[in-house]
């Protein structure tokens, strides 16, 4: 084994200031996204992860542009070996303002019977932190099992703790800095781009629906779009369509305020039949 891909001669040194030691090498296989991993994320031990910026920052959660790559090292191409990354860090007990609803939650488990009696403590700093560890797998979760399924959403590369990395959606400006794909809500396209976000969002949530779920919480703020496709983040609250008594409800809320964005914009679309063809799917 090379020492680009062990740990080992690397854990006594110091990053850089403003880096980090790749954590891929220390977090276990199952805290992984989906395999076979994407060829442009970088796995080497010897990489470094470099915090370039502030994607998004939420009563929940904030959201961190991180790059990860091999100082001075270009693979056989001669091409430096880098990539991207979204860092999702859910905030930490004293500083976050946690909303979800317990409407979201219904049913779901931690697995340690003590750190659930500490979950269900909302006045337990320990239990807060519980808490936002479990919504960040949960995400985590069905980020994976989205992608598998073939739902656009970012590829899920790894968690740890309370911290996401998944794949960034966005570009680089003329200027050469990168930018996030700006949300739905954000985006004027032309109409026959419209048209084809809808029929991507009809079988988005179509995929949803035939993994038995509900995202919950859609509306074009958690839509990205980037160029001509649509991109669905934010899926920590994702509701058992046939377990949570709140599903169905959930799910039409998410038609009606995607058919809004779709009808302001000249589109008229149902969001009864839409709910309609959905919600067929699940079963």
């Amino acid at each position: 084994m090379s020492a680009l891909d062990s740990s080992e001669p690397y854990a006594l040194e110091l990053a850089p200031p403003g880096t980090r030691w790749s954590t891929w090498t220390s977090v276990a296989k199952g805290q992984r996204g989906p395999q076979p991993y994407p060829t442009w994320i970088v796995t080497a031990a010897a990489a470094l992860d470099t915090e370039l910026g502030v994607l998004k920052t939420g009563k929940e959660a904030d959201v961190f542009l991180v790059e990860r790559a091999i100082p001075d090292h270009r693979g056989p191409d001669g091409e430096p070996h880098w990539s991207l990354l979204a860092a999702k860090r859910y905030r930490g007990h004293e500083h976050r303002q946690f909303t979800r609803d317990d409407s979201y939650s219904e049913g779901r488990k931690v697995k340690k019977s003590r750190d659930q009696r500490a979950a269900d403590n909302r006045r337990s700093g320990y239990g807060r932190a519980v808490r936002a560890g479990h919504w960040a797998q949960v995400e985590f979760d069905a980020l994976c099992s989205l992608w598998e399924a073939g739902a656009p959403v970012p590829y899920p590369v790894q968690i740890d703790g309370t911290e996401i990395l998944m794949e960034f959606i966005g570009a680089q400006s003329d200027d050469g800095a990168w930018v996030a794909a700006p949300r739905l809500a954000q985006a004027r396209p032309d109409r026959d781009v419209i048209v084809g976000y809808y029929e991507q969002l009809r079988d988005a949530m179509g995929t949803l629906a035939r993994l038995g779920w509900a995202h919950g919480d859609l509306s074009p703020y958690n839509v990205l779009a980037d160029g001509e496709r649509l991109v669905i983040i934010d899926v920590p609250q994702v509701v058992d369509l046939a377990a949570s008594p709140f599903a169905v409800e959930f799910l039409h809320r998410d038609c009606v305020n995607m058919c809004a964005w779709f009808t302001a914009r000249g589109l008229q679309v149902d969001p009864d039949e839409l709910f309609a063809e959905v919600y067929a799917q699940a079963w």
